[in-house]
């Protein structure tokens, strides 16, 4: 058995460790008298009420049987209620391994409660399954079912089984299961349809994705609009009511009020700053280019361990501010209705008397660590020559320079998607992953 979560986070938030706080081990470990913890991807929290157990997520569809076989060790009293924090498929594609696993002990089918919202997200992921299996290719590229990681199905993002909401709620709603009750209340913050759990009794708060031990994902480039702003007042919200436990969906859990205190201001501080700036450079005038230049999260507070930018990172999360209260159009004229790539690119062969010194060009300024502009002059060229397979192999030895430097997953995913695209072109091995390690990031599942 690895070290207890508790105390892990505990000795991490403390003296600065830099321990990987977001395992993915399908152990159980027992928070305090009847609460458990599954660490996976996501994690499942179960409840035991006296009366059945209410289980908060159900971690993805690669993992859900190995968590449930986890929780089943603990307890095998029937499942009344299960609880959705949200609807991505980290958290909800493991549903149907519990419930084929009730129907075989001949329990009554669980109540599956979640926010309103998350109904209209799994049927847009029924509407839009080839995007997101495409998103989590580039995303998670490389990371194959072997590696235990629930980010979605393989021909379906959304399991045929999983199990849809029963009940939800609009703004809060209290349950009682058993000798057990506790409040919902909705934010949106990652997502749009977003709950967070308060068992006021045991002081004992289960943030789902509103605390994720890593830079908070409000940026992410591939996937629908976040909400930085409401993600502060939400972590606000939860740090008023001084909690005594706190169970996040991924990393570790925290105990002592003054800890979780400290972690959730700090969080919500970095995401207040960043709209803040954002806002007041648009309300000045700046263009998105001028933003993303300017606004910048001072480096002590990224080495924080538990917002360290592994996952997502600042820059995405100004430009998903940007888009959310700016629209898409960055603010450069020439960009409102803008050539294609491939034409710049042709253009710019022609100014430079052909491929050969753009490409060279690029791989000097790769070679003085300004993969930015190298891999711009490369995108063009590829796109002006796209049957070219020394460019592609320039292209994809650029690309994969640049991901080795990256730290977040998001742009490590692309970069890789972007090497492996031009190690096809060019006839190359394509790279195939499945064995990157992944400690130390979170891995969230939906759009």
């Amino acid at each position: 058995m690895s070290e207890h979560p508790i105390e892990l986070s505990t000795r991490i938030i403390d003296t600065g460790a830099t321990d990987a706080p977001n395992r993915v081990t399908n152990e159980l470990s027992e928070l305090t008298d009847g609460v458990a913890l599954v660490e996976s991807f996501s994690h499942s929290i179960a409840v035991d009420s006296g009366d059945g157990l209410a289980v908060f997520d159900t971690s993805g569809v690669f993992t859900g049987q190995a968590v449930t076989e986890a929780l089943r060790a603990w307890s095998t009293d029937p499942v009344d209620t299960i609880v959705y924090t949200h609807g991505h498929a980290d958290h909800v594609g493991g549903s149907g391994a519990l419930l084929a696993d009730g129907r075989a002990r001949g329990h009554r089918t669980p109540t599956v409660i979640g926010h309103e919202a998350v109904p209209q997200r799994m049927a847009r992921y029924e509407r839009t399954n080839g995007w997101n299996l495409a998103i989590n290719a580039r995303q998670f590229g490389g990371i194959g079912p072997k590696a235990g990681l629930g980010v979605g199905g393989n021909a379906r993002f959304l399991p045929e089984d999983v199990a849809w909401p029963t009940l939800t709620y609009a703004e809060a709603t209290t349950v009682r299961v058993g000798d057990r009750s506790f409040e919902l209340h909705h934010d949106r913050g990652e997502t749009d349809d977003h709950s967070w759990a308060w068992f006021p009794e045991e002081r004992m708060l289960l943030p789902g994705d509103l605390f994720i031990w890593v830079f908070p994902n409000a940026g992410n480039p591939q996937k629908v609009q976040r909400y930085a702003d409401e993600w502060a007042v939400a972590l606000r919200k939860m740090a008023a009511l001084r909690p005594e436990l706190f169970v996040p969906a991924h990393g570790l859990p925290i105990a002592g009020a003054d800890r979780i205190a400290m972690v959730l201001d700090e969080a919500a501080t970095v995401l207040e700053y960043l709209v803040g700036a954002v806002l007041e450079r648009m309300n000045a005038g700046l263009e998105l280019e001028q933003i993303v230049e300017e606004v910048k999260v001072p480096a002590e507070v990224l080495e924080k361990p538990y917002l360290t930018p592994t996952y997502d990172e600042p820059e995405f999360v100004v430009r998903n501010i940007w888009r959310r209260f700016g629209g898409w159009w960055d603010g450069n004229a020439a960009s409102l209705k803008p050539p294609t790539r491939a034409a710049v690119g042709v253009e710019l062969l022609a100014l430079a008397g052909g491929a050969a010194p753009v490409v060279e060009r690029a791989k000097a300024l790769a070679g003085e660590g300004d993969f930015r502009l190298a891999c711009e002059l490369v995108e063009l060229v590829s796109r002006a020559l796209p049957d070219d397979a020394d460019v592609h192999e320039v292209r994809a030895e650029l690309y994969l320079g640049r991901r080795d430097r990256e730290l977040s997953l998001m742009s490590k995913g692309i970069f890789a998607a972007a090497a492996r695209s031009s190690q096809h072109a060019a006839g190359a091995k394509v790279e195939r992953g499945g064995t990157r390690s992944t400690a130390g990031l979170h891995l969230s599942g939906g759009g």
